[in-house]
């Protein structure tokens, strides 16, 4: 009897620390597949400022509610307006949406575009060619009015050209056709840099 009562005392014991090793081995286990934290990780987390999240006190009257009204939507239109200027994606229209047209805009802008030089040229021409300047001044300004309108024709060609070529290799998975792209390209061309929407990217002569 003592015997048996000595093997059972063993038995008990040796299942007991079993299961402590079964329990260090799972929580082992748990340590190592747990995701360590930030502060763990050395990662440095913003502190939240004293007094916690700031909330508006509702407005007083009619009046105050329709300035704040106000204010907010004027926040938002210089929001809008600053992320076009910038090209962000989210606030640009329709039509200059997309990588295509990114990348056309700033084929556009790279270079110097006869096109450019088309309003102010013309309204000199316009000046010039009245009843009221001597001939010689009318025949110079239609002159003038030619060779820019052929420089306009020649320029936006090689502008389509360039398009033609560099849509491709840039963005092989484009599914949209070059030529789609050319109205929009010459009527940026045409506009001052400083009045173009998105603002130019690349300066004059940089490479795209």
């Amino acid at each position: 009897m003592p015997s048996l009562f000595r093997r059972k005392s063993d038995d008990l014991v040796t299942d007991a620390v079993e299961s402590l090793d079964d329990s260090a081995v799972a929580t082992t286990t748990r340590a190592k597949s747990r995701t360590p934290s930030k502060r763990e990780l050395g990662v440095a987390t913003p502190k939240r400022k004293a007094g916690g999240r700031v909330i508006e006190p509702p407005p007083a009257n009619k009046r105050e509610a329709m300035r704040r009204m106000r204010a907010k939507q004027a926040d938002s239109r210089r929001e809008a307006r600053e992320g076009m200027m910038a090209g962000k994606e989210e606030y640009l229209q329709p039509r200059d949406k997309g990588p295509e047209r990114a990348l056309v805009r700033n084929i556009v802008d790279s270079r110097r575009n006869a096109a450019s030089f088309f309003l102010p040229v013309a309204l000199i021409v316009v000046i010039g060619a009245s009843g009221q300047m001597p001939p010689l001044i009318r025949v110079g300004a239609n002159l003038m009015w030619f060779a820019l309108a052929i420089a306009v024709i020649v320029d936006s060609f090689l502008l389509t050209r360039r398009i033609k070529k560099l849509l491709p290799e840039r963005l092989p998975k484009s599914t949209t056709p070059a030529k789609r792209h050319y109205t929009y390209a010459i009527m940026r061309s045409l506009q001052f840099r400083r009045m173009r929407i998105p603002k130019p990217a690349l300066k004059p002569g940089a490479k795209v």
